[in-house]
């Protein structure tokens, strides 16, 4: 195989820049605020991705260090962990049920008042959404419907 000799190859110059580096001071950048603004955000979000970090790797080492005790109390943990869950899922459908009651007692005193439309208005409203929404939903399939027959039939003349 035949060597090419080493050529030496130089910048290439930049042919419309001939205003040296004047033309480049007077040039505008970004606004201070913007700037200041990045300054103190870049230190703000490398810490907060370092936390990050180091919160990960606790973690997984927390998991290491506790996983065989978790296989060896297994037989308290788990009927433990049940009761714990049983337990959330009642305070938060209590708490649910107690403001589906003060919901419904606003209502009730707004109605009463004279503040709030009929329910039927609401009704009637929520019925004419849905009729305008299965319309829309109709039409758009039958749309993608027309384009897949569409390419269907294209696919099967070639």
């Amino acid at each position: 195989m035949a060597e090419r000799p080493h050529q030496f190859q130089g910048h290439p110059q930049h042919q419309g820049f001939n205003g040296g580096i004047k033309p480049l001071l007077h040039q505008r950048g970004p606004p201070a605020s913007k700037v200041l603004a990045a300054l103190t955000l870049l230190p703000v979000g490398g810490s907060l991705l370092g936390l990050s970090g180091v919160t990960l790797i606790g973690t997984l080492l927390g998991l290491v260090v506790t996983g065989p005790l978790f296989i060896i109390f297994s037989p308290i943990l788990v009927p433990a962990a049940v009761v714990l869950g049983l337990s959330v899922a009642a305070i938060l459908t209590s708490g649910v049920f107690g403001l589906t009651a003060l919901s419904s007692l606003s209502w009730g005193v707004k109605y009463v008042r004279g503040d709030k439309r009929p329910p039927q208005m609401d009704l009637e409203y929520a019925k004419k959404r849905m009729q305008d929404m299965a319309g829309h939903v109709g039409q758009k399939t039958k749309e993608v419907g027309q384009t897949i027959q569409s390419k269907a039939q294209e696919g099967g003349r070639t």
